[in-house]
């Protein structure tokens, strides 16, 4: 009788616990992605004076840099284009929310890079946020 009583408290009790994280998984909200796009004129200067500023203030304010392809050296893989035309350059990074890529974006440090960056490249950014 007591054996019947334990199997089934662990069952319950495996229940219960699966019940628990289920609901912790549905409220994880997902990251945001940034994805910029960068056309860069001068390869050399954005790869010495920018990138590794911009990069810096990506990690100092909790951002993760997930891909960097394309011209501008500063760690950039390769691009491989499978339809249309690439970008010189593209990044992805994640955040953990929007508001967080914002207050980065909005930072002191990132625009004083910004005016950097901006005399050697043009920049075309998007946010999504990630599926669960």
């Amino acid at each position: 009788m007591k054996t019947q009583y334990a199997i089934a408290l662990a069952v319950l009790s495996g229940l219960g616990g699966a019940a628990a994280v289920q609901g912790l998984h549905a409220q994880v909200k997902p990251p945001v992605y940034l994805v910029t796009e960068i056309n860069v004129t001068n390869p050399e200067a954005y790869g010495n004076e920018f990138a590794p500023k911009a990069q810096a203030t990506i990690k100092a304010a909790g951002g993760r840099l997930i891909a960097i392809g394309g011209t501008g050296g500063a760690g950039a893989k390769p691009l491989t284009v499978l339809a249309g035309t690439a970008p010189q350059r593209l990044v992805i990074q994640q955040w953990d929310s929007l508001d967080q890529l914002k207050a980065w974006y909005t930072s002191a440090d990132y625009q004083a890079a910004l005016k950097i960056g901006e005399k050697y490249a043009t920049f075309r950014r998007v946010a999504i946020e990630g599926a669960q």
